[in-house]
């Protein structure tokens, strides 16, 4: 007989504010936290001359603070946006004011990434900072926020995996997540599933992160101009492609002849996600800027 973990019991929600009784879930405090983090970091970064070309770094700490500024805006209006585009357009052309009710979930990373970017340029481009500098630091730091933000699926529960009989198997609940098409999953008549954000919390939060660390400290990467964003590019894409493997499909794309979600059908098993169409570009981009960067002369 298979074994499976219950799902721990969660609550969705952190805290509630007292006297107004607003609710505060771990997803937005993932936001808030990664971002928080992310600030910080940057902060001490600039601080560090050492690490960056020429013994000076790209701006001044004081200026981080309107960097954050633009990233959250970028972040929410991307992430909204891209989810709308990427997942559900059809939907939200047939109901547009749906498209604010941000509280009723629907953000992708993909479109949070190219937000993210978007503010990063304007940014750069508005206070005269190197840009692949800047992009640099940024990816320094988005493994945290996602490292964080997968933990915060995790206890909602959603953006679990596909049903699986390994001994780790999560047994989320809900109905959908209670919903197994085929034998395997089933234990005692419940469905067990993947956790697939904690494989992606692992892989593109934790060990992401440290490879990035890595080679700031120990190879001064900072150094060579776009070499960190490159890595960062390569090592999310395949990560994400990656966990795609085990995640169930995007309910939008998912059919009784199409299991597993897939938007490019190679056979009926076989395809490509919404997530690894996505980030195969990203894999592409991101070996163009570390190959850029390794042929660039290094800078003392």
């Amino acid at each position: 007989m298979p074994l499976a973990i219950p799902f721990p019991d969660f609550d969705p929600v952190a805290i509630t504010i007292p006297g107004l009784g607003l609710p505060i879930r771990w997803y937005a405090l993932a936001y808030i936290a990664g971002l928080i983090a992310g600030w910080q970091i940057i902060v001490a970064l600039m601080k560090r001359d050492t690490l960056w070309p020429q013994n000076r770094s790209p701006m001044k700490p004081g200026k981080v603070e309107d960097l954050l500024t633009a990233v959250i805006i970028g972040v929410v209006l991307g992430g909204r946006l891209g989810f709308i585009l990427f997942y559900e357009p059809a939907w939200y052309l047939a109901h547009p004011l749906d498209i604010v009710k941000v509280w009723q979930g629907g953000m992708s990373f993909h479109g949070g990434f190219l937000g993210t970017l978007l503010a990063g340029w304007w940014f750069a481009r508005r206070h005269d900072v190197p840009k692949l500098q800047l992009a640099d630091a940024m990816a320094l730091v988005a493994p945290i926020g996602l490292f964080l933000g997968r933990i915060a699926n995790f206890i909602k529960p959603e953006l679990w995996g596909r049903p699986t009989d390994v001994p780790w198997g999560v047994i989320f609940p809900g109905e959908l997540a209670q919903t197994c098409l085929g034998i395997a999953g089933q234990v005692d008549g419940t469905c067990a599933r993947h956790p697939s954000q904690l494989y992606e919390a692992g892989l593109e939060g934790l060990l992401l992160g440290l490879i990035l660390w890595g080679m700031v400290w120990f190879g001064r990467s900072l150094k060579r101009p776009g070499l960190s964003l490159g890595v960062f590019l390569m090592g999310y894409g395949a990560a994400r492609a990656f966990v795609e493997l085990f995640r169930q499909g995007d309910p939008q794309f998912v059919t009784l002849g199409n299991p597993y979600g897939h938007v490019i059908r190679f056979t009926d098993g076989w395809g490509l996600t919404m997530g690894q169409v996505l980030s195969l570009p990203m894999i592409a981009v991101g070996l163009y800027f570390v190959i850029r960067a390794l042929r660039a002369p290094k800078a003392s």
